[in-house]
């Protein structure tokens, strides 16, 4: 909602898996994972997407289309968010759009 999107739908769920966060940015349909991570974790939040995650979430995507009826004049567009927790303060968040 920051990001000026009108949220859809929170962890929308399928029998193939999970969307985080499934959002209008003006006419685009936007599909969005969310990783957190506590500071110092072994992995950085955005290096939790690889190829294997991109997939899914373009098959998670098609699956919402389908139930929804299919993409907007804007297509479709795959985010990632990523949430770093430190040990104290405000939480460090990174948006990436269209990494898929």
């Amino acid at each position: 909602m920051a990001a000026g999107m009108l949220v859809l739908a929170r962890n929308w769920r399928c029998r193939e898996g999970e969307i985080d966060i499934v959002a209008l940015d003006g006419d685009a349909l936007v599909i969005c994972e969310v990783k957190t991570r506590r500071a110092g974790a072994y992995e950085d939040p955005m290096a939790a997407i690889g190829q294997a995650k991109a997939e899914r979430l373009r098959r998670l995507a098609a699956r919402w289309l389908e139930r929804y009826g299919g993409p907007p004049a804007g297509g479709v567009r795959i985010d990632v968010v990523g949430v770093r927790l430190p040990d104290r303060g405000a939480p460090a968040v990174e948006h990436v759009r269209g990494v898929s």
